[in-house]
């Protein structure tokens, strides 16, 4: 059974950092392509940011320079390093491993990050 679970979430002030994490069981992130979405209220879920299992990132244009996702093949474990956010980053925050199957296609329960300004 594959389980992704999110942390690290919280409330904070423009221009502070948070660090998300995605403990995974049931697969390796190493040997998968893993993702950070993020969905506002009343918003669409988006993209924010991938890493292959080569380890090629990507990010989503708004979050470019201020946003690092890595991975710790060791805790199994994938992460979103947040800095200068910004009150527009404000939303729940999902890890997903992804699959063109959509019974392979794994998605955490969600972190809320709260951006005040």
């Amino acid at each position: 059974q594959v389980q992704l679970v999110e942390s690290g979430g919280g409330l904070v002030q423009a221009g502070g950092s948070l660090r998300l994490s995605c403990a995974a069981s049931g697969i390796i992130v190493s040997g998968n392509a893993m993702n950070w979405y993020r969905q506002a209220p009343g918003k669409q879920r988006e993209l924010v940011s991938s890493i292959t299992s080569g380890g090629t990132t990507n990010y989503e244009d708004s979050v470019k320079g201020r946003f690092t996702i890595s991975r710790d093949n060791a805790k199994n474990t994938v992460y979103l390093q947040m800095n200068s956010l910004k009150p527009e980053d404000t939303a729940v925050y999902y890890c997903n491993r992804p699959s063109r199957n959509a019974l392979y296609n794994y998605w955490g329960q969600g972190t809320q990050v709260t951006v005040s300004s």
